[in-house]
């Protein structure tokens, strides 16, 4: 059992994050995680009153975590162009690094799930679009000159993160998000 208070509340977000990885995209049930962690399943829920809660915690992370990683990339890049493109690849190498929160991402593990918990995702990917967004309204403010709708831009490079994450998820997690990677796809020449 677990030591310190939250300790097991991790371990099964953990394990849930685990069997989400597995390339054949099976439904994850109660028993089965409970049957991972090793406890009934009335322990699972002393910790999360529901599966949905348990899908929560893990968006909570994804959100979390790609915000946090926003945060710093605008902070230390001054240029828009930069930044929106750092947003784009980290995204990319986000998903090769958590593929269990892939499947979240693009909904898979969330199907016959709780819809508000695909609001969320929705919610979570039109704050990444907006992040970009604003990093190319800076291009624009400082080159007024240049043809671009900042809008449609962020529009596109999350859609190819989304199209890629969905190859990596498809191809049961063998053919990397940033694979071939260069701004270059996104046809960002600014």
């Amino acid at each position: 059992m677990a030591g310190k208070p939250g300790e097991r509340r991790t371990q099964i977000l953990q394990v849930l994050a685990g069997m989400l990885e597995t390339p054949q995209g099976e439904k994850v049930t109660t028993a089965a995680l409970a049957a991972k962690v090793g406890v009934s399943e009335a322990a699972l829920y002393r910790h999360f009153a529901s599966k949905a809660q348990m899908f929560e915690a893990l968006i909570e992370f994804i959100e979390e975590s790609m915000f946090s990683l926003i945060n710093q990339i605008v902070t230390a890049e001054r240029d828009g162009r930069t930044q929106a493109l750092s947003i784009v690849a980290m995204m990319l190498t986000f998903a090769e690094k958590n593929p269990g929160m892939v499947r979240v991402l693009i909904g898979d593990a969330l199907v016959n799930e709780d819809a508000r918990l695909q609001l969320r995702i929705n919610q979570i990917l039109d704050r990444v679009e907006a992040s970009i967004k604003q990093s190319l309204q800076l291009v624009t403010a400082a080159n007024p000159q240049i043809d671009l709708n900042p809008a449609a831009c962020a529009s596109t490079c999350v859609a190819y993160a989304l199209g890629r994450w969905h190859t990596f998820a498809k191809s049961g997690f063998k053919r990397k998000p940033s694979a071939n990677w260069s701004s270059e796809q996104l046809a960002l020449r600014v």
